[in-house]
């Protein structure tokens, strides 16, 4: 168990929380292993009925480690990062998120994923994939152009820009916004709310909003196969030396 991940439950809603606020809630592969199990358990059990995400401090997440990233992936099959984008692509229970600061790289891509996304005033959405040298993953090469429209898609995706918590409601991308203050209250009502409805109908309701899963889990097969060829790239190593010498990349 990383020290990272906080899970807890009670009436009925499991609250997962990043909590790296230092390094700004950056995932790494212990903690999407963590959260892929929470996730899973959520999905099987009837402790919990309704399921939230939020992050620590100032940040949602600031995406991947990229350093936990660069030493490699783990020798098992499955990384946990590919346990974490399946497990959250297939629950059958809703999932809600509590967007509380930046949600960059797959802080973004996974809200396509959740039923339900709020997000605090000073919330904002990135994917600043080919900043970094990757491609995008969780089948949001799919899922954002599907929500936003191709050209807002390529917007988000080829200049890597952030749309703020307003843009990010005019999209559709985010279900209600909130001041700061306001938002983990708002939250824990719906969340309530959500886990206090008739469970069959809720599961049904889901299943017939998303019934897509074999096109997500084949597009997610695609990316992924694009983002490890690209984690081993010289782009991917040349953008990481870049990061932490603070100078811009030179790609050849």
């Amino acid at each position: 168990m990383t020290q990272h991940v906080r899970i807890a439950t009670e009436d009925r809603v499991t609250t997962v929380t990043l909590t790296r606020p230092e390094k700004k809630n950056a995932i790494t592969q212990a903690m999407y292993g963590e959260m892929a199990e929470a996730i899973r358990a959520y999905g099987a059990g009837d402790e919990a009925r309704a399921f939230v995400i939020t992050g620590e401090g100032d940040y949602f997440t600031s995406g991947n480690d990229l350093q936990d990233f660069a030493r490699g992936s783990s020798s098992d099959s499955k990384p946990p990062v590919v346990q974490f984008l399946e497990a959250v692509s297939t629950c059958e229970k809703p999932l809600i998120a509590a967007v509380n600061g930046p949600a960059i790289g797959v802080g973004l891509t996974m809200l396509l994923h959740c039923d339900l996304v709020f997000a605090a005033e000073s919330a904002t959405l990135s994917a600043p994939f080919v900043k970094l040298g990757l491609v995008p993953e969780a089948a949001s090469s799919l899922l954002l152009p599907e929500a936003v429209g191709q050209a807002v898609a390529n917007d988000i995706f080829l200049t890597g820009r952030a749309l703020t918590a307003d843009e990010a409601l005019k999209f559709g991308l985010v279900s209600r916004v909130y001041t700061d203050g306001e938002l983990q209250g708002a939250v824990d009502e719906v969340a309530r709310l959500v886990a206090g409805s008739a469970p069959n109908a809720v599961k049904r309701t889901k299943s017939l909003v998303r019934d897509r899963h074999e096109a997500i889990a084949a597009q997610m097969q695609r990316e992924g196969a694009l983002f490890a060829d690209q984690l081993a790239s010289p782009d991917f190593a040349e953008c990481v030396a870049a990061m932490m010498q603070k100078r811009a990349p030179v790609f050849a």
